[in-house]
């Protein structure tokens, strides 16, 4: 009867052992396997994901770009000669416009096949069908919207990242979304990289805006619609400025540049013909 007891004990013993073996080696494998969300879900509208890349900053702080990656210090004749030819001389004149230009490494937002092209005056193919769009008309419309170390920047197309870059170097912060989500992916990463922690990505339709983070002083747009969207008017701050390319008749675009006063009135005027790709989504729907 004794030895009988003492099996029992025995057989609950090494039941017991076995059990915290196990939870220890599930412990161990959650810990060694588990990884950080690439993104985060929103649900503010359809179809939006924030992507990891930057954590957003505390409201009085200032985050500026990073240039420690090796690109900055790359091809800088090149830059130099492509403001001087491509865009001083076309007047564009802001000092903070001509300053970002010279400094970020467009040859690191393109693909490598088309590295060689990068400080050309042309727009070039990127990734997923869409391309960067040529130098002059990045200038040209971030002149166009009066940056200061303080402005809120709204993009609409992130497509590689360029626009919002260059943005970066002027404003305090931006917020960029991108409707095709490899691309916002890709140019998550990228900013990422090359140290713009002042810019936050989102894949989503950019129809809608960024509510929760505007009003916004300022809103670009890279695709051209046949109308503006309601809700990036909505989002842009008394005194802000917009520009965006929309299509006209026969297939026309122009940029329109928006300014709304300290009332909420809107002065629209068309500013220059352009070739944009088109902008996607529920912009394309019947109104």
């Amino acid at each position: 009867m004794a030895a009988a007891n003492r099996r029992k004990v025995g057989s609950r013993e090494h039941l017991g052992l076995l059990f915290a073996l196990v939870l220890l080696l599930s412990l161990w494998f959650v810990r060694h396997t588990a990884r950080e969300p690439v993104s985060l879900s929103v649900t503010d509208h359809p179809k939006a994901s924030e992507l990891a890349g930057a954590s957003e900053p505390n409201e009085a702080q200032a985050i500026r770009p990073d240039h420690s990656h090796p690109a900055f210090s790359e091809r800088i004749a090149e830059r130099q000669k492509m403001v001087d030819s491509q865009i001083r001389d076309r007047e564009v004149k802001d000092p903070n416009v001509l300053k970002a230009m010279q400094v970020v490494p467009r040859h690191a937002f393109v693909p490598t096949r088309q590295q060689r092209y990068a400080y050309e005056d042309r727009p070039l193919p990127i990734e997923e069908g869409q391309t960067i769009s040529q130098p002059y008309i990045v200038a040209f419309m971030t002149e166009a919207l009066k940056l200061d170390p303080n402005s809120i920047v709204l993009e609409i197309g992130a497509g590689s990242g360029y626009q919002a870059a260059v943005c970066a170097e002027i404003a305090r912060r931006v917020y960029t979304i991108e409707i095709v989500e490899p691309l916002a992916g890709t140019a998550a990463k990228r900013l990422k990289e090359l140290g713009y922690r002042n810019v936050f990505v989102r894949a989503g339709d950019g129809y809608y805006g960024w509510p929760e983070r505007g009003p916004f002083d300022a809103i670009i747009g890279t695709a051209a619609a046949d109308r503006i969207p309601p809700p990036l008017l909505e989002q842009l701050k008394p005194g802000g400025r917009m520009i965006l390319p929309v299509s006209g008749e026969a297939g026309f675009q122009y940029l329109i540049l928006i300014v709304k006063d300290a009332e909420g009135r809107l002065d629209q005027r068309k500013v220059m013909p352009v070739r944009f790709v088109p902008m996607t989504g529920q912009v394309q729907k019947p109104e």
